[in-house]
């Protein structure tokens, strides 16, 4: 293969060793380090790949597998190109000039839209980007930003954030009124900024009406353009509180400035839960956790902007003709700022990213396996005779006992959230049962037992060896669990036998929130189906003790009296469990397909598609909402069923009911297995169900 740099492609020199990348056709405007120019300028001539592959290695410095990866980068920018001048002409020239008579621009613009990444020109920040911003690792994920300055200047810190999580974020931006970019630019996910008519919210209003019904009814008619143009989750920013007022301690009551902006997020909130697959993002809460007074401009410039008041430290010296050229030294305000005027955008680039990360199900924890002594009480149960001296003579629960009992309640409301909890203790078994108690002036409704863990390895065995019993018990893979402990030489041991199990604990103090505010221990929306989800596991762990104690399969499945319903799936809240089968499922999935909340409202609603949901119990209890199907035209979307039914020879009673459904009105169907390090048991699914093989994983039907 012969590379050479595109021909629309210029660099300018901005010094430094960094260097302006200017893509003419595709608009591309980089700020590139010394490293990028290096390597780009060295194709200015074309060159031989893999032939001169030694030599630019030699030159850059880097390892070849860095820079493959980074060559790729290149040409699907089309930063290079294999083409030869007059091929990459012609390519332009067919793409430019496919409609007679249309204006080129226009249709430059439409191309320029489509591809689009980054942000409005004169928002563009952040440092040079070097071969790490081209070589990021992990999902590829599009985001669209429809937002002002405020958002916009967030793109550079959003994909550098996501890098630092293992995530190739790839941004676009345009501004909050601009739905037809939403239309053609390729996404999976529209974050929403601040919008324009917040000026209103300070303004006064007439009687039977709120300061913040003008911003709500903004958001709505975004909300409602968007969702005629997508189905991909959308994050909408609330507005952050003022940090000063107009009046100072005189804004009194619910009209007051500040309680005005509080309403509106009240009201936005109340708004979003009225549309699927719509997440307000609490920008407000983000920046007061980080100190908002140096993230906020209303004490600066507006008492509505709210932007960072480091963008005075921004701002090119041309503007200085508004104020005669004469301006206070700006000394003062950076040493306020440490020298950082970016400091808002990188606090709600993470508030971004969490909430990315939680609602597409981004590496998204199962477990959380808790050691015993030292963790959820203080010292050792066999020697102090008891979790806790408490009584209400000695201190109050907001005391030393306090920092236990705040750990015990993260922990229970993460089981609410569908997260299992186990434990692992070196320990007597006999010993700890016997002493693992509370007397009854104890909060017990916030205190764990140890009913509340699915499973458990109370011995003297090694952690990691029992650790990895459990996780070979729930059938999780290694990196769904968390491990909690405070001992550092039983998390380092974990770390160096279980590198895939991620540990907590080296500072009690912090578990609480990390546990809390984890974004993998999140999820967008709380089921019936997660809240028992514990209950769920020890069913089935019982399930599986029956298993190994008959023997024979086929007695053990007749023994368990299992029956099944099948419904078609439509809005609700079987819609939000079937949407979380779909983003957890890694066992029984036959192709990974991801749909967000608003693509299966669209198929259960549209007429040549659907959804069907399978329910399951047996004497042992109800299974609940464990398997699901979506369909479009002659074509299976995708296929999950929870792995607490794998086994028990179900998949197909759905597989039958949808294809009973699909041939009244198909002649056949189609469907795929994409294979993955985890779907073994879902690979034959459709060859057992009598489909024929076709190439690539597809698979045919006929009625």
């Amino acid at each position: 293969m012969i590379l050479r740099s595109s021909s629309f492609l210029h660099l300018v020199p901005l010094g430094d060793g960094r260097n302006l990348l200017i893509h003419a056709l595709r608009d591309h405007r980089l700020t590139i380090d010394a490293d990028v120019s290096g390597i780009i300028s060295y194709f200015s001539n074309p060159r031989t790949m893999p032939g001169d592959m030694a030599a630019l290695v030699l030159q850059s410095g880097f390892d070849q597998d860095t820079i493959l990866g980074f060559l790729t980068q290149l040409l699907e920018q089309e930063i290079l190109t294999d083409k030869s001048p007059a091929d990459e002409m012609a390519a332009a020239v067919a793409k430019l000039g496919q409609l007679h008579g249309r204006d080129p621009a226009a249709l430059l613009e439409h191309y320029r839209r489509a591809i689009a990444q980054g942000t409005a020109h004169y928002w563009s920040v952040g440092a040079a980007k070097g071969i790490a911003d081209f070589t990021a690792q992990g999902p590829r994920i599009d985001v669209i930003l429809l937002g002002d300055c405020e958002l916009q200047m967030e793109a550079d810190f959003l994909t550098r954030t996501g890098r630092e999580r293992g995530l190739d974020l790839h941004v676009a931006a345009s501004f909050p009124d601009d739905m037809r970019f939403a239309a053609e630019h390729r996404h999976d996910v529209i974050m929403v900024g601040a919008l324009r008519s917040r000026a209103a919210i300070v303004q006064s209003v007439g009687p039977g009406t709120s300061p913040h019904d003008l911003y709500v009814a903004e958001a709505k008619r975004v909300l409602d353009s968007l969702r005629a143009v997508s189905s991909s989750p959308i994050l909408i920013d609330n507005l952050p509180e003022p940090q000063v007022q107009p009046l100072g301690m005189a804004e009194r009551g619910i009209g007051g400035h500040r309680n005005r902006f509080r309403l509106a997020n009240l009201a936005l909130s109340d708004l979003a839960s009225q549309y699927a697959d719509v997440h307000v993002i609490d920008i407000a809460a983000s920046l007061n956790g980080a100190g908002a007074a140096d993230r906020l401009d209303d004490g600066l410039l507006s008492f509505t902007h709210f932007g960072s008041p480091g963008w005075l430290l921004q701002r090119p010296e041309s503007e200085k003709a508004a104020v005669h050229n004469i301006f206070p030294d700006l000394t003062p305000l950076a040493a306020q700022l440490d020298g950082d005027p970016y400091g808002r955008e990188k606090v709600t680039a993470k508030a971004h990213i969490d909430a990315l990360m939680t609602i597409m199900a981004i590496d998204r924890k199962k477990c959380v396996i808790v050691d015993l002594d030292g963790t959820l009480w203080p010292g050792v149960l066999a020697e102090t005779g008891a979790p806790f001296a408490w009584t209400p003579a000695i201190s109050g629960l907001y005391s030393y006992i306090g920092l236990y009992v705040g750990i015990h309640e993260a922990l229970l409301s993460l089981k609410r959230r569908g997260i299992v909890l186990a434990c692992v203790s070196k320990n007597d078994e006999a010993t700890v049962r016997q002493l693992w108690t509370y007397p009854d002036h104890y909060p017990k409704d916030r205190l764990l037992g140890l009913d509340d863990f699915v499973t458990y390895r109370i011995n003297w065995a090694d952690k990691a060896s029992n650790i990895a019993e459990i996780a070979d018990e729930l059938g999780f893979a290694r990196n769904a669990f968390l491990f909690l402990d405070d001992n550092p030489l039983e998390r380092e041991r974990i770390h160096q036998m279980l590198p895939e199990i991620e540990t907590l604990g080296e500072n009690l103090f912090t578990v609480r929130r990390q546990l809390l505010d984890d974004p993998r221990l999140q999820t967008p929306y709380v089921t019936a189906e997660s809240a028992v989800r514990g209950d769920l596991v020890k069913a089935q762990l019982e399930r599986d003790r029956a298993r190994v104690q008959l023997g024979d399969e086929d007695a053990f499945l007749k023994s368990l009296e299992i029956s099944t319903r099948i419904i078609d799936l439509v809005p609700g809240p079987d819609l939000d469990r079937v949407h979380e089968l779909f983003l957890r499922t890694t066992q029984f999935n036959t192709n990974g397909f991801k749909p967000s909340v608003g693509l299966l409202t669209e198929l259960c609603q549209a007429d040549d598609s659907g959804v069907m949901a399978m329910f399951v119990r047996d004497r042992f209890g109800d299974h609940g909402l464990v398997g699901a199907m979506a369909f479009r035209g002659d074509e299976i979307l995708g296929f999950v069923m929870s792995c607490r039914v794998i086994g028990l020879r179900v998949e197909f009673a759905l597989l039958d009911a949808a294809l009973a459904r699909m041939g009244m009105t198909r002649a056949m169907v189609r469907a795929e297995i994409i294979e993955t390090a985890r779907n073994a048991p879902a690979r034959h699914l459709y060859a057992d169900a009598g489909f024929y093989p076709e190439a690539d994983g597809k698979w045919l039907k006929v009625f």
